[in-house]
């Protein structure tokens, strides 16, 4: 690629700190910026953003860069947070990571740069691009392990186009050992998880803030009443923490060596505000071969033919499940499992992979 002024989104954090060394020792003018996207309690001990900048301008000292701190916290607030929150009123489990990556990361960060005349942008994520007879396409990282390419299936040709991943040809273990050669001052920070917005602190205290709390029944399969949730917003599919309704014994019946066996949420009732659980990680109402996905978007611009030789993710924390492409259009599409899917929540993103190259996907309805 020929040489290009490259604006680079530092978080604070090692890899895209790692990401803009490397661009400038191939030679490209690179300028960073930091993206502030809350402000809500940002000083409190949970949203380490203050901090985070700190360490972003510490490593623009080190590799020689400029850095500007830009303010996306109004586009977020709009664009991300407020459908956050729609859709876990709705009983849905929304990823804002996905989001955000679609309308903060590389819509306002990638027009923003472009007024600064830039003609690439580059994030620390764990992914690839690559240009094939005419087309980029959107790969998994080298590291399967750190891979994010999940998180980035909204991007279109155009965002594509004018994006770098340089840390998506490498290891997360060399990224650590180029930080460290370089001095790097966060070589050996800790990598951030979760959403600035609620950080650290228990996500049920987080949400109280945003949604009233509707109690209901918590019910098994028999149709009994076995406890009290606080409201369907506060819980997702496959959950098994935080139920308050213990384990019940099953006589004659020792599972996972005990003779207790956890419950786990099957499923949420809008209507008569009812949560169901079972028993059982393997219980068959947590298994789905078939879901549905609306709100399509295909990094190639037209949906991938039928096919038997796909994989699919219906969450992050997943290994790819052969399926087949039951229907799929602009809008949305019908995955088939054979071997099924656990815990299929609603508001998730399913995503399609025909080997390493991300063609795309949609939210679970």
């Amino acid at each position: 690629m020929a040489l290009s002024r490259v604006v680079v989104g530092l978080s604070g954090g090692v890899d895209s700190a790692v990401t803009a060394y490397l661009l400038k020792r191939q030679g490209h003018e690179v300028v960073g910026i930091f993206m502030k996207n809350w402000e809500d309690d940002d000083d409190s001990a949970f949203c380490s953003s203050n901090i985070d900048f700190v360490d972003a301008a510490a490593v623009a000292d080190v590799i020689g860069i400029e850095i500007e701190h830009v303010n996306f916290a109004a586009e977020y607030k709009d664009r991300v947070f407020a459908e956050f929150v729609s859709e876990y009123q709705a009983g849905r489990t929304p990823n804002p990571d996905i989001l955000c990556n679609a309308e903060i990361k590389f819509k306002s960060f990638l027009d923003h740069a472009m007024r600064l005349g830039a003609e690439h942008i580059a994030t620390g994520h764990y992914a690839r691009v690559r240009q094939l007879d005419g087309q980029f396409q959107l790969l998994k990282g080298l590291d399967h392990t750190k891979d994010q390419s999940y998180f980035l299936h909204r991007l279109n040709q155009a965002q594509l186009g004018k994006t770098m991943f340089p840390v998506g040809e490498l290891r997360k273990t060399q990224v650590r050992d180029i930080a460290e050669s370089i001095a790097l001052p966060n070589a050996k920070k800790k990598d951030s998880t979760g959403i600035c917005f609620i950080g650290e602190r228990p996500f049920r205290e987080f949400l109280n803030r945003y949604i009233a709390k509707t109690p209901g029944p918590i019910n098994n399969e028999q149709g009994h009443t076995i406890g009290q949730h606080v409201g369907l917003s506060f819980y997702t599919l496959g959950q098994r923490q935080g139920l308050g309704i213990g384990g019940v014994k099953i006589k004659g019946e020792k599972r996972g060596g005990g003779d207790h066996t956890p419950w786990f949420v099957a499923k949420k009732d809008m209507a008569t505000n009812t949560l169901l659980v079972v028993q059982g990680h393997d219980h068959p109402l947590l298994q789905s071969h078939t879901l549905h996905a609306q709100r399509a978007s295909w990094v190639a611009g037209t949906a991938p033919a039928p096919s038997a030789t796909f994989a699919a993710k219906s969450r992050y924390r997943q290994v790819d499940s052969p399926c087949s492409i039951d229907s799929a259009n602009a809008t949305d599409f019908s995955l088939h499992f054979p071997g099924g899917q656990w815990a299929v929540t609603p508001g998730q993103s399913a995503v399609l992979y025909d080997g390493d190259v991300c063609l795309g996907g949609g939210i679970i309805t």
